[in-house]
């Protein structure tokens, strides 16, 4: 497995905008679906938005419109664009990875309603990012 490092949280006030990056060191096949995910004081780990390696996206739907989650072309490193932030988005935000192929054919990303899928076999450290009102 390939370590993965999140940095680029910070705080931020309403409306503003933050770009968070993981970084791999390289890309591999079990690496081939990558998401992000957060946890705010309190509440459970929930998932934010995921990319599969032909790059199709999945957000979840307070995401849409606001967040963007993207890869570099040499896929070892992920993105998350977020504008127009609201203090409800203040968490800890986590990457993933999992490996779409774990079960011979593509099987694409683990839901990012099962944040505790055992699919999601590595995680980074976390950034926090806080919003303020």
């Amino acid at each position: 497995q390939v370590p993965l490092t999140e940095s680029g949280g910070g705080s931020v006030q309403a409306g503003g905008s933050l770009t968070l990056s993981c970084a791999a060191s390289k890309f591999t096949s079990v690496n081939g679906c990558m998401a992000w995910f957060r946890q705010a004081p309190g509440k459970e780990r929930e998932g934010v938005a995921s990319i599969e390696v032909h790059s199709r996206t999945t957000y979840a739907d307070f995401a849409k419109g606001r967040f963007t989650i993207s890869q570099d072309d040499l896929k070892t490193t992920l993105y998350l664009q977020m504008n127009s932030l609201k203090p409800e988005d203040t968490a800890v935000y986590f990457c993933a990875a999992a490996n779409p192929w774990e079960y011979g054919d593509y099987d694409g990303c683990p839901p990012l309603l099962e944040p505790m899928s055992p699919r999601w076999h590595t995680w980074g450290q976390g950034t926090q990012v806080t919003v303020s009102s």
